[in-house]
């Protein structure tokens, strides 16, 4: 028997499926299944990475213990409400952003590495590439919210207003945190060398230590009440209050809302332009 006779008759270790008529690279449904495909890659590399890990839920759920223990009493006792219903929205949203700056961190990495260039060149559909990466932080941040909650709860954090708030109140972190995501994707193709993404980090620290979840409005001074009160970070966290504790919705939702949409608006042609830029020029 020939070499070629016995490769035809060994079994063959691997099998797959035949393309018959594959979806224009353009194309709505390319869209879709190279944007799962790519969501899926990104999910299972960040769930690898410990420093994702440590940055979307270690983190933000450590800290949340820290802060209930050498502060949380403290404010309970002074204000008549646990601290816990601020602390729990505002770690969910530290969880989100901070989540995410790990993942542009990933981006600058694949950049740097060439990856963006090789997808690029693939027979996929060009906009798969951002589309995923929305889809994967948008999984990641309700996995994040579901745990940072899920530890908050022995804590004290309850929903006192019913399911259809609590539900609302789960996507309020989504909502503020594709916002920052677009956010930070544009600062990650901007510059390969300029640490954009890590000072974005610092800004984040500041913004957790001077919002309405870490003490109340009121506790600051009044020169600065203003800024806290509209701050990104207070609008969704007392907007999670109010879905959970009870108070005012309305507003600080809409606010929310204003916030969000605003940073798709403004940063989502930056972000595809400068992912293109970045594909066709590999960082050096």
């Amino acid at each position: 028997m020939t070499d070629l006779q016995t490769r035809e008759a060994a079994p063959a270790t691997h099998s797959f499926p035949v393309v018959t008529d594959p979806p224009s690279e353009t194309s709505w449904p390319a869209l879709i299944e190279h944007s799962k495909l790519q969501a899926g890659r990104l999910l299972r590399g960040w769930l690898r990475d410990p420093f994702t890990i440590l940055q979307a839920v270690i983190y933000p759920s450590v800290t949340m213990l820290m802060f209930w223990a050498v502060l949380g009493i403290s404010i309970t006792k002074a204000t008549g409400v646990n601290s816990i219903y601020g602390t729990a929205p505002m770690m969910t949203l530290v969880g989100a952003m901070f989540g995410c700056i790990a993942s542009g961190l990933s981006l600058k990495q694949e950049w740097k590495k060439g990856l963006l260039a090789r997808f690029w060149i693939l027979p996929m559909h060009r906009a798969a590439g951002l589309v995923s990466r929305l889809i994967a932080e948008s999984i990641r941040i309700m996995i994040t919210t579901v745990l940072i909650v899920l530890v908050a709860i022995p804590l004290g954090f309850r929903f006192n207003q019913g399911f259809l708030p609590a539900v609302a109140m789960m996507f309020v972190p989504l909502l503020l945190g594709l916002g920052f995501a677009t956010l930070v994707t544009m600062l990650s193709v901007m510059a390969a060398k300029a640490p954009l993404v890590e000072l974005l980090s610092l800004l984040c620290t500041l913004l957790m230590f001077f919002n309405s979840g870490f003490v109340p409005t009121a506790a600051y001074p009044p020169w600065l009440q203003t800024f806290v009160e509209n701050q990104p970070m207070s609008c969704a966290i007392d907007a999670m209050k109010g879905l959970t504790l009870g108070g005012p919705v309305a507003e600080p939702l809409i606010k929310t809302v204003l916030w969000s949409v605003g940073a798709v608006l403004v940063f989502t042609y930056p972000a595809i332009k400068g992912y293109q830029r970045a594909a066709h020029n590999p960082a050096s």
